[in-house]
């Protein structure tokens, strides 16, 4: 346990170097979580016998994945960052792996701005292509939570997103503090757990769009309540309380919108 406890003085963030430009770890495990997300889809699409081809889950999932990238690092810059009007008057920077004329990366993504992100992506693809939209977010639903438990380990790996600081023996040691490795436990319950809840109850959706509400009212749900094991953002601190950080607020507003509108539309089949 003790080399669990500090794991990060052992682990190199940087997986290796392609040419003179460092690949992290981090960014090693975004792509995982993509090309998953995809080979889920495609396994769910022959096991379901869902009326959609491969190509045209290709070329959804490009704007599936444009959508998420654009959001994820627009929605940092207006949730989280504290330098949100530089980057409004110079937005070119928003997407400038370099500083300094160092390369680090783009640093900063919000889930929520990714959330936002897909549905503008998705909703283009379906107005271009006609493929139904409710069977796209069903589809989605289904195939993005195991993909996400790739992007928590990224998280994890990269040091960042910590835990608030605790005394239980499997706790990580981060800057001389022990943390929750809340990103381990997201990586469960946003992944494995949504999962779960969804493919069980797929075949009992009664319309079209369903899942996406459910996996709104899971995610949210269980984002939440891992909130309270995960430190509020260094810029922003807890929102109300000693306990309520904006991650959270939002998760739960997340949650609310989906119950809204899945009560919304379940009056209307009636």
């Amino acid at each position: 346990m003790e080399f669990w406890n500090h794991i990060y003085e052992h682990f190199n963030p940087i997986a290796f170097n392609l040419f003179s430009i460092p690949v992290h770890w981090y960014g090693l495990m975004y792509v995982l979580a993509l090309l998953s997300a995809l080979l889920i889809a495609k396994w769910i699409v022959k096991k379901d016998n869902i009326a959609i081809t491969k190509e045209q889950l290709d070329d959804y999932f490009i704007y599936a994945e444009i959508g998420v990238i654009l959001g994820a690092r627009l929605g940092y810059v207006l949730f989280y960052d504290t330098h949100t009007m530089y980057y409004l008057t110079q937005p070119w920077q928003i997407f400038n792996p370099f500083i300094d004329g160092q390369f680090v990366g783009i640093r900063g993504m919000s889930f929520h701005g990714a959330i936002v992100g897909f549905l503008i992506g998705s909703y283009l693809y379906y107005r271009k292509y006609g493929i139904p939209f409710g069977l796209l977010m069903d589809l989605v639903a289904v195939s993005v939570p195991l993909g996400y438990v790739f992007g928590r380990i990224g998280n994890f790996l990269n040091q960042e997103l910590v835990g608030r600081a605790t005394d239980v023996p499997w706790g990580i040691y981060v800057y001389d503090t022990l943390r929750h490795p809340s990103q381990l436990y997201e990586a469960f319950i946003e992944g494995f757990v949504v999962f779960a809840i969804i493919y069980l109850y797929r075949k009992r959706k009664a319309f079209e769009g369903e899942l996406i509400l459910l996996y709104g009212v899971a995610y949210g749900l269980g984002r939440a309540f891992v909130e309270f094991y995960r430190a509020p953002d260094a810029q922003i601190g807890y929102i109300l309380g000693d306990w309520m950080t904006l991650g959270m607020a939002l998760s739960l507003g997340m949650a609310a919108v989906s119950v809204i509108i899945w009560f919304v539309l379940r009056k209307r089949m009636l």
